[in-house]
């Protein structure tokens, strides 16, 4: 089992930033991929980012492709996101998620372990 515990939502206006917070624990060693979803209003869940578990090899969606940032502190076991300008379609709820495999695909992602969400919204 993973356990995941996200920080740093909130309300920012258009063009503004956040930087959400994953602290991991449990099993961490048994996902590939950290990664970042999130679920806008009335829609299904979709991949953000996602990172390699102790590397640095990164994915990104189209959407949010040089907007959002997401690393990684191995010693803290903790992955961030970074989220700059931020767009009234960002507002979403954000998933922290522990990956079998590398896919920002639900369908393809295997196993996932999930947070419990953290809301961000952007006003214009």
């Amino acid at each position: 089992q993973v356990q995941l515990a996200e920080s740093g939502g909130g309300s920012v206006q258009e063009g503004g930033s956040l930087r959400l917070s994953c602290a991991a624990s449990g099993a961490t060693w048994s996902s590939n991929c950290m990664g970042w979803f999130r679920q806008r209003p009335g829609q299904e869940r979709e991949g953000v980012a996602r990172i390699e578990h102790g590397g640095t090899n990164t994915d990104y969606s189209d959407s949010v492709m040089g907007r959002f940032t997401i690393s990684q502190d191995i010693v803290k076991n903790t992955i961030y996101l970074q989220m700059n300008g931020l767009k009234p379609e960002d507002t979403a709820m954000y998933y922290c998620t522990a990956l079998q495999y590398c896919s920002l695909r639900l369908q393809g992602a295997g196993r996932i372990y999930w947070g419990q969400g953290t809301q961000v919204t952007v006003s214009s």
